[in-house]
């Protein structure tokens, strides 16, 4: 989904005009949630996906007709069980859509914030359209919360949209607002460039991850074992001082050497990272515990470490080891 608006920006970019279609509410089951988008451009081409069925194909019609008389539309759908799977809705339902011709300085801002990890909440009046980009203070900053002069319920519920990085509908002066965050990528740092970090790493990847990969052994981290993912050949405090992890970035360590996974661990731990997991044995975690004691670090920082890392679901291979990983940084991800 996040590269839908990059691929409108881009063709608009070449001259051609470009319809946003967004789902802003469902009822019963969606294989598509709210903010979910498709973009279409004046040839018919489009990326993304509303619901995964017929119910695009009727978008699709409507975006072209957005096009061709500028005019915003929300549609609702609405499904049968029995319709349910030729439409994409896998247990029956409805969904509601907003379609409206894409605005350039809207789509440049939002890429811009994302390339600087900034996060902003975009916010539509339904059905009319109107659009705003509020910037909602991190529940970290003491400063003063950057939402303009929204009304006070606006600034909070951008704030709850942007913390949950799920979308909000307000009502409000018979109006409805959707707010939509658009947060900063996901991150992964995985600390070892080991077998078990070449699928991990394709897997995040695929679950809209941004992977870095760090490891001071350059014959590991070469571009061979892991094309065209992020590397860096440094000691792991010196790379997660400068990489920052944040309230979007999961830490896993992988080497089981202490040289290397220790000071990763402790960088993490004094980091707002969502999660920290660690490779090994439970005895090789029992004496991790014991040196981050000696370290200074409490039990409730200890408490943060998931190790051994992994959902308990009897992995073996490396892959079955990685999705194990995946699965648990994910569920902590989504239980927030």
């Amino acid at each position: 989904m996040r590269d839908v608006l990059a691929q409108a920006a881009a063709w608009q970019a070449e001259g051609r005009r470009v319809a946003l279609a967004t789902v802003v509410e469902t009822w019963g089951s969606s294989l598509c949630p709210p903010g979910s988008r498709l973009a279409v451009d004046d040839r018919g081409a489009f990326v993304g996906s509303v619901s995964g069925g017929c119910v695009e194909g009727a978008v699709v019609a409507e975006a072209l007709a957005a096009l061709a008389d500028g005019q915003p539309r929300l549609l609702s759908f609405g499904v049968t069980h029995e319709m349910a799977w030729e439409v994409g809705l896998a247990c029956g339902g409805r969904v509601r859509v907003f379609v409206e011709v894409a605005r350039a300085e809207i789509l440049d801002r939002l890429l811009q914030d994302r390339r600087d990890k900034r996060p902003a909440v975009l916010s539509t009046t339904l059905p009319t359209g109107e659009q705003r980009i509020l910037y909602p203070r991190d529940p970290g900053d003491p400063g003063e919360p950057g939402a303009g002069e929204e009304a006070p319920e606006v600034r909070e519920a951008a704030g709850r949209a942007a913390e949950r990085d799920q979308c909000v509908s307000l009502e409000r002066e018979g109006v409805t607002l959707f707010l939509q965050p658009e947060s900063p990528p996901l991150r992964l740092l995985l600390v070892g460039a080991v077998h078990i970090a070449q699928p991990l790493s394709r897997m995040a990847a695929l679950a809209d991850f941004a992977v870095v990969i760090v490891d001071p052994r350059s014959a590991f981290a070469t571009e061979a074992r892991f094309p065209g993912v992020e590397r860096i050949s440094a000691w792991p405090d010196r790379a997660l001082a400068e990489l920052a992890p944040d309230r979007r970035t999961a830490v896993v360590t992988l080497t089981h050497d202490p040289k290397i996974d220790d000071p990763a661990l402790e960088a993490a731990l004094r980091s707002p990272a969502f999660y920290v997991g660690c490779l090994g044995s439970g005895k090789t975690h029992a004496a991790r515990l014991g040196r981050l004691r000696e370290r200074g670090f409490g039990e409730g920082d200890l408490a943060r470490l998931f190790g051994p890392v992994g959902l308990r679901i009897n992995a073996r291979s490396p892959a079955e080891i990685a999705t194990s990983i995946l699965a648990q940084i994910i569920e902590q991800l989504r239980r927030g």
